[in-house]
């Protein structure tokens, strides 16, 4: 008996995989004989193949211990299992074979499959793309490729991603083989960007850029497609030496542009909400993917709107007209004050040329000012037209804004918006019977008002200035006028011309010395007076250091009116 019991333990070492018998199963507890002087106890939740009547059934066990504190050996049924799967792994695979494993844990840096041992499967060999949602992963078997096996540690280390990799591989060499333009292919939406989003077509990825997604208006690929998205794709190009697809979502939509001069004619209403804002206007949906512009001198009539946010709001609702359908460039163009009449068709009639009309000043501009008619309607006053006695080189030195004026219509164009109006032309001109008033010869007394270097200008009446050249002043040579006239002195000078046209009056001092019935004009008192004459121009003579900075508009100048236009 010492001699079989000795050999029993040459048998049974501890760390080793025996044979045993199952004895009982009793309270959860397997009683097992090993052959050894005590049976030992293993759980039942050990066992995976446990028979429905399990005594006598023969099962591998792992022997931890011959004996424990309690003198009890120690067995261990699932350690059994897992020294076999290793030993199996060891003998039997290698890195870079294949095993079957199923997810059963979460740890740091990846996931511990059970391929019959635990190994470490690293997050980023789960999959080709980044795993969103590795809750979804527990509990799924899957084919893995052994990376590394370390004996020392027990350690080993597999790959699911090498194996999606070798099989998109496969796979689009097979795509590309086939692949044709024109062709529909459903696929996943794998990545978004700001350009675009990219498919997986089963392999191979393709690019769907965003102007090809859909006919409308798109700020953002997310806006219609999310990462994971099943989608029917058209090919629009294929690239084999570079192994690119371009993708079109749009394309395997009916394009909406193709009949649309048949469903918006020019002339038609239409209804839409406005969906984007530009400086220059506002874009209105008609339908899906239809859109067209409503350009800011396209919202109303009589007011001047610089930004169409000044008016719009994207969300707003609108009704428009068309104006022009281009199918070629995908554009429309609508117009939101055609939807109310024009108030400038009836400006004509209600504001007749030569007719008396009064309005608020509202505006001024370098050349002129805007007085409003009534709301909406406008009518500018050039500086020309403010004055009939002074040249006016600013609106403010007339009129101030808020002032009520009464003016004369001098022009209407109606289709431009513009309204020609005249201040002076609604009084009474100072120079009409001017040659009545002051006959060639006449003897006046005025006021020195303005001294210039070639003359002195002299107020004969309110609004009525005329020039005393130079050479008119004294019988001695004069250099400078100055030395003889000063702004303010009253001097007696005879009138030797007279030109009511160009409102021009010549003066002269010398001659206001000869006897009435001796006086006679003479060539050398009209020096400087003759038609045309830069110098004596009272406008001119007043206001040239200024002539070159003044915009020479005049009503009926229809490009000097757009530049004012523009300049408002």
């Amino acid at each position: 008996m010492e001699a079989m019991y000795d050999e029993t333990l040459k048998n049974l070492n501890e760390g080793s995989i025996v044979t045993g018998k199952i004895l009982s199963v009793i309270d959860g507890d397997v009683l097992i004989d090993i052959g050894y002087k005590s049976e030992g106890i293993v759980s039942t939740q050990e066992f995976t193949d446990l028979e429905e009547e399990p005594v006598g059934q023969e099962v591998e066990v792992y022997l931890e211990q011959l004996e424990d504190k309690d003198g009890m050996i120690v067995l261990s049924k699932r350690r059994a299992v897992q020294q076999r799967a290793w030993d199996y792994v060891v003998n039997e695979c290698e890195e870079g074979s294949l095993v079957e494993g199923t997810i059963k844990n979460i740890v740091k840096g990846g996931f511990i499959v059970d391929v019959g041992v635990d190994a470490f499967l690293p997050g980023s060999q789960l999959d080709v793309v980044p795993v969103r949602n590795p809750e979804e992963h527990m509990g799924k078997t899957y084919e893995f490729r052994i990376l590394k096996i370390n004996l020392e540690r027990k350690n080993i280390v597999v790959s699911r991603r090498e194996l999606i990799e070798e099989s998109r591989r496969e796979s689009r060499r097979k795509i590309l083989a086939e692949i044709q333009v024109g062709q529909v292919r459903s696929g996943g939406v794998k990545n978004i960007t700001d350009f675009g989003a990219f498919i997986d077509l089963d392999g191979i990825d393709g690019l769907l850029h965003v102007t090809d997604m859909t006919w409308g208006r798109i700020n953002h690929p997310s806006e219609i497609l999310k990462v994971g998205d099943e989608v029917d794709v058209m090919i629009l190009e294929v690239d084999l030496e570079k192994e690119r697809i371009s993708l079109g979502l749009k394309q395997t939509q009916d394009n909406p542009w193709e009949d649309i001069e048949a469903r918006f004619p020019i002339g038609g209403r239409v209804h839409g909400k406005v969906v984007n804002l530009a400086p220059y206007g506002a874009f209105v949906e008609l339908e899906q993917g239809i859109e067209g512009l409503v350009h800011v001198s396209e919202m109303s009539w009589t007011k001047r709107i610089q930004r169409a946010a000044d008016v719009l709001n994207v969300g707003d609702e609108v009704d428009a007209v068309i104006l022009s359908v281009s199918t070629e460039d995908k554009k429309i163009s609508l117009g939101m004050r055609q939807i109310d009449d024009n108030p400038w068709e009836v400006v004509a009639g209600k504001y007749p040329i030569g007719s008396l009309v009064q309005g608020k000043v509202r505006n001024f501009t370098t050349y002129g000012a805007f007085v409003e008619l009534e709301e909406g309607v406008d009518g500018m006053i050039h500086v020309s037209d403010m004055s009939w006695t002074r040249k006016v080189n600013h609106p403010s030195e007339v009129l101030q804004k808020g002032d009520e004026v009464e003016t004369i219509v001098l022009e209407i164009d109606a289709t431009s918006q513009r309204i020609s109006l005249g201040l002076k032309q609604a009084q009474n001109d100072p120079w009409a019977g001017i040659v009545d008033r002051y006959p060639v010869g006449t003897k006046i007394e005025g006021i020195v008002t303005k001294i210039s270097s070639f003359g002195a200008f002299v107020e004969i009446e309110e609004g009525i200035d005329g020039l005393v050249h130079i050479s008119q002043i004294s019988d001695e040579h004069i250099e400078r006028v100055s030395d003889i006239l000063k702004v303010g002195d009253t001097i007696e000078a005879r009138i030797v011309k007279v030109d009511p046209v160009e409102h021009r009056i010549g003066l002269s001092v010398k001659a206001a010395k000869v006897d009435d019935d001796k006086f006679e004009v003479e060539e050398g008192m009209l020096e400087g007076l003759q038609p045309g004459g830069e110098l004596v121009n009272l406008a001119g003579a007043f206001d040239s250091a200024f002539g070159d900075q003044l915009d020479e508009w005049h009503p009926g100048d229809s490009a000097k009116k757009d530049e004012e236009e523009k300049s408002e």
